[in-house]
């Protein structure tokens, strides 16, 4: 994979580097797909290219793998705006009949409801369904998925330790806590998604790997977007 920074990335490249992490544990997209030719199978990840569709259609962009549609879903911006709450639950309704889903039947069109990463996490997933049985597994799974934001402390041959906020489940609330540390792969056998970290870079990162850079305008938005998406779980969540 290139090493080029997050924002000169092409659309396809970036979107290859979020999307490896899942693949390679094959829970989403073709099987046997490396990263480098993720892109090529783009559209085979069903979570993921109803959202790209409904960023790109919305911002009167052609290609679903434009860097700006692909960084919005994964990260965040100023484009999740463009996207019309009510038409985006219609398509994704739609795209995932038939599948056991989280509260995607249940989430009312408002503002919160966002083209993002986040919300395919917690509210299309079923997990968010199962915190009240034994919360241990799926808060696990649903934090490992969430793309999250940290910042590196140190590295070690082709491993980093990143500090960023663990998600936490209070028997009724969904949240951020406060900062804990987490190993993450930014290389195996030699293969990376990006460029060796250095200590103080804050970075992004999906499952175990470490997926690139982030700016501060970036790691902002990544913040806003998954507030946001807990803020509407937590709301569909409550007791009426």
């Amino acid at each position: 994979m290139t090493a080029l920074p997050e924002q000169d990335l092409p659309g396809h490249a970036l979107f290859a580097r979020y999307a490896f992490p899942p693949n390679e544990l094959g829970y989403c997209g073709p099987t046997g797909t490396n990263a480098s030719e993720l892109s090529a199978h783009a559209s085979e990840f069903d979570g993921a290219w109803p959202y790209l569709r409904a960023i790109a259609d919305a911002a009167g962009i052609v290609d679903p793998l434009d860097a700006d549609v692909v960084r919005s879903y994964w990260v965040g911006g100023p484009l999740l705006e463009k996207v019309d709450s009510a038409g985006l639950l219609t398509r994704l309704r739609t795209a995932f009949t038939g599948q056991v889903t989280g509260l995607l039947d249940e989430i009312p069109a408002t503002p919160g409801v966002l083209a993002h990463h986040s919300f395919h996490v917690f509210v299309v997933y079923p997990w968010v369904r199962f915190l009240n049985r034994d919360p241990a597994t799926p808060l696990r799974i649903l934090q490992d998925c969430r793309i999250r934001w940290g910042t590196v402390q140190s590295v070690e041959d082709e491993n980093a330790v990143v500090t960023s906020r663990q998600l936490r489940f209070d028997g009724a609330t969904l949240s951020l806590g406060d900062p804990q540390a987490e190993r993450v792969r930014w290389s195996k056998d030699g293969i990376s998604l990006t460029g060796a970290p250095s200590c103080g870079d804050t970075v992004s990162m999906h499952w175990d790997w470490l997926c690139g850079n982030l700016t501060d305008t970036d790691s902002a938005s990544l913040a806003a977007a998954t507030r946001t998406t807990l803020d509407l779980v937590n709301a569909a969540r409550a007791p009426t």
